[in-house]
């Protein structure tokens, strides 16, 4: 056993002990360094050595009000002191319920009944659950298959990750969930050659080859459909216009659920509560978390239609399904006083009034020769990075490695900007800021952006 004080030589005991997440470990086990992150104010953050970083990712797309926010920890503390803990496993808290009531309100259509989890896999989780006893209980016990897009990121338990879309992340833990199958993704800037001009019709292409896979498979057999409002994974492919309109209408005609999968899009980051709203459709199941706090503690939630949970008002009929700390009395405080930030601040209307200056302020970097693409919507952005602008082509493995890992995520943390280089999906830089920010914010990101990106076709 180690004599040596704790926390004299963190970067030792990382090594030793700290396991990360979606983390490589090789440069640790020879000596390499990890970053140390020590405190956040507004939309920086710090690490142990006191040099001061931007936080172009909001945490993990969490930290929409930003950081900081000593209001927060004081209503942590005060209802930690007055109830710490308590689950809802038939019974309830104060928090939970107003919570629970607040966020129905916001959500659209009769989508009125929370169901609360730690996390956005859960939520995912819950409601792929729900879904296959809805349709036992309808009669239609074969209905039990669900539908998502290439690419797509939905979680990492179990069921969560078979609707996930990215076979380097699912290969090491399968056999899966069975009965998951994909469709293509809404990203624009690889369409099929006959939409290069026509986003709508490019749009409802994508939609029509969900009703494709609802009849392939067979319609008795499909249970849901899984869509996040913008999909993140493969670098923030927004819907086209009309895509969700005949979306919904698929979904109705086959008795099929419909799943908008906010995790990251909710809580302002696209511009409303649920982004769902931000693009006109009414889902079935609502899933989400991260922002609903601020990341100030873990909270999920999955919020369902009164049809759904109608047949749960009745005689002993259950849904046999719970977490331990789902809706915990601190969490639902804090997103409580969160909440309360959003509208008094109107942090919501920050991003509508804000988002199309943010766009055009990225776009300036279209006039680099490695930039293909910038796409998105609201704070939440995603820049393609190719190797021919002409042809669109893409780096090979190799050559994204070197790009992402070796280059652009060392160089952008060197200038100071937190952000994601990742190749799910094609090379791209995701963006998702804290959404207190405004206009000289946009010109730091940029510039920063463009310097690194400057360099970064010499580097690969």
């Amino acid at each position: 056993m180690s004599t040596t004080p704790r926390g004299t030589d963190r970067q030792q005991a990382a090594r030793d002990h700290l396991w990360m997440h979606m983390a490589r470990h090789s440069h640790l086990a020879s000596g390499g360094t990890v970053p140390v992150i020590t405190r956040g104010e507004g939309h920086n953050i710090y690490d142990d050595a006191g040099k001061e970083y931007f936080d172009g990712l909001s945490g993990l797309f969490v930290v929409n009000a930003g950081h900081g926010r000593t209001e927060l920890a004081e209503v942590m503390a005060k209802q930690a002191e007055k109830l710490a803990f308590m689950p809802l496993w038939s019974y309830a808290h104060e928090p939970a319920i107003d919570l629970a009531e607040r966020l129905a309100g916001y959500a659209p259509g009769d989508l009125n009944r929370v169901f609360f989890t730690t996390g956005g896999g859960e939520a995912v989780e819950s409601a792929f659950k729900l879904a296959k006893q809805h349709f036992k209980m309808k009669g239609k016990p074969g209905k039990t298959k669900v539908i998502s897009r290439a690419l797509a990121y939905h979680g990492t338990p179990q069921g969560a990750l078979a609707i996930t879309s990215l076979p380097d992340m699912k290969t090491p833990f399968e056999p899966l969930v069975p009965g998951t199958f994909r469709v293509p993704n809404t990203n624009f800037y690889r369409a099929p050659e006959m939409f290069a001009d026509n986003e709508k019709d490019f749009g409802l292409w994508a939609a029509e080859r969900i009703r494709e896979a609802i009849e392939f498979e067979g319609p008795d057999s499909v249970a849901a459909v899984f869509l996040e409002p913008v999909q993140n994974s493969g670098g923030c492919f927004p819907p086209p216009p009309g895509y969700f309109e005949r979306v919904r209408e698929i979904c109705d005609e086959y008795d099929v659920l419909l799943v908008s999968d906010e995790t990251i899009c909710a809580f302002g980051r696209i511009g409303s509560m649920f982004a769902c709203n931000d693009f006109g459709y009414v889902p079935d199941i609502i899933t989400s978390a991260k922002a609903l706090t601020s990341g100030y503690v873990p909270l999920g939630v999955m919020i369902a239609s009164d049809r759904l949970f109608e047949p749960f008002t009745k005689g002993d009929t259950t849904f046999y399904h719970g977490y331990t700390f789902g809706g915990h009395p601190v969490a639902a405080a804090v997103a409580m006083a969160n909440l309360d930030i959003f509208e008094r601040e109107s942090l919501n209307e920050n991003v509508k009034n804000n988002a199309e200056k943010f766009k055009e302020t990225l776009s300036k970097l279209t006039d680099l020769d490695i930039v293909g693409d910038v796409r998105g919507a609201g704070y939440f952005y995603g820049i393609e990075l190719v190797k021919d602008k002409s042809t669109k082509e893409t780096f090979n493995d190799e050559e994204s490695e070197r790009l992402l890992r070796q280059y652009l995520t060392p160089a952008l943390w060197e200038a100071g900007l937190y952000c994601r280089a990742d190749d799910r999906g094609d090379p791209v830089i995701q963006l998702a800021p804290p959404i207190t920010i405004g206009q000289s914010e946009f010109d730091y990101i940029e510039s920063t952006l463009r310097s690194v990106l400057a360099e970064a076709s010499s580097k690969i």
